[in-house]
């Protein structure tokens, strides 16, 4: 419950109320349902009545375990996290490179070309200062003289280089302007402000890191870097989760376990006395309800007897009148 709360003021004031009003439901839940077993059943019946009470043991040591394992597995939690971290970032950055390339691909299609002039264009260069410096000194080549001394070819080459000197000055401004246009527009789009976290920014991300984070990188302690399954970790996770899903499970199998004892006998006997005052109540007022109808019939009885009788001498007198008359 701490966990759950943490980062708020009065987290460890939480933990505490919710604590032990979800241990007071587990308790009570847990004592009716394992009192209920009826140890006079057959193992079949009282594996069925059990069957909610491993279900809901099975869920709370899933629950009540991952906790734990994050705390304990604190350490790489975090370093695996801060791995996460940078690969997102990193993978952030490459994407905004990427679609900014993509957005002003037509300026950059042009700067990788200027880049390419520039390039051969010193690759040319190098190559004749280098035949110069042969003519100058007398090496024979295929291009030069092999007479030592500033001759016309030396000069020629000197003109030729000096020329393309300029050329690869106004080239490098070009491409320096063209450079200077694409950081104005990538400080436009932010993509300056996008860098690798540091390390301190590692670790603040990493201790901030919320429940769903964290779980994630439990469930990554169980692979390595390479992908590969750490079976060591893996194993570990998994029996401290089956610890404490054994631990919920123990007043079940305990109960299913044991013989019949006291208060098995005591609670059996009190369902006995129950059902049988139960069945007595429902013979009272069976009889009750039977005496009482009997009454209210022989009540009508007398009544409808009493108004024929008084109708038949009514009839009778009139008779006799009539025959007077």
């Amino acid at each position: 419950m701490y966990f759950v709360f943490k980062g708020d003021d009065l987290a460890v004031i939480f933990a505490i109320v919710f604590g032990f009003l979800w241990g007071a439901a587990i308790f009570n839940m847990d004592r009716y349902i394992v009192s209920s077993i009826n140890k006079s059943a057959s193992t079949n019946k009282q594996l069925l009545q059990a069957t909610p009470r491993i279900l809901l043991a099975i869920m709370i040591g899933m629950v009540i375990s991952r906790p734990i394992e994050l705390k304990i597995f604190d350490k790489e939690i975090k370093e695996r996290l801060k791995v996460s971290y940078l690969n997102g970032q990193r993978s952030k950055i490459d994407t905004l490179n990427k679609a900014f390339e993509k957005k002003y691909q037509v300026e950059f299609g042009r700067l990788n070309q200027q880049k390419a002039t520039r390039d051969s264009l010193e690759k040319g260069i190098k190559a004749d200062r280098q035949k110069l410096n042969f003519e100058i000194f007398g090496n024979k080549t295929t291009e030069t003289s092999g007479v030592m001394g500033y001759g016309p070819y030396a000069k020629r080459k000197e003109a030729e280089i000096a020329q393309r000197t300029a050329e690869l000055d106004s080239l490098k401004a070009a491409i320096n302007k063209s450079e200077g246009f694409v950081d104005k527009r990538k400080e436009f789009d932010g993509l300056f402000t996008e860098k690798l976290y540091t390390k301190k920014q590692l670790d603040s991300l990493s201790d901030i890191a919320g429940f769903a984070d964290r779980n994630w990188a439990l469930g990554q302690l169980k692979f390595n870097v390479d992908g590969t399954r750490d079976n060591n970790t893996a194993i570990a996770v998994t029996f401290i989760g089956l610890l404490f899903i054994f631990f919920e499970c123990l007043p079940v199998f305990v109960k299913l376990m044991s013989a019949r004892g006291p208060y098995d006998y005591a609670i059996a006997d009190g369902d006995e006395v129950s059902i049988y005052h139960s069945k007595k109540d429902k013979d009272f007022h069976f009889e009750v309800a039977d005496n009482i109808h009997e009454t209210r019939v022989d009540s009508e009885s007398s009544k409808k007897k009493e108004i024929i009788k008084g109708k038949a001498y009514r009839d009778l007198e009139k008779h006799d009148r009539d025959s007077e008359g």
